[in-house]
């Protein structure tokens, strides 16, 4: 490999928004902040909601015959 041609990778803090912290491996630098990470997104906290406006899902599973699984 060449010498100095691949940026340093560092040991990084992530913290978010939440308060939730995580330990990871960065080229950006020692600390990362964000805004939303897994811990508070809606889709991974299964919080997650659909807006069925003007019936659009209903209407997707009548076209593609799409129903329900019924679980045994």
């Amino acid at each position: 490999m060449k010498k100095d041609l691949h940026p340093k990778l560092h040991d990084t803090k992530v913290s978010c928004s939440c308060g939730y912290e995580f330990e990871s491996k960065s080229t950006v630098g020692d600390s990362i902040h964000v805004e939303i990470c897994s811990q508070c997104h809606p889709f991974y906290t299964g919080q997650q909601k659909f807006i069925d406006t003007a019936g659009r899902i209903d209407r997707f599973k009548r076209k593609y015959g799409q129903t329900t699984a019924k679980q045994d």
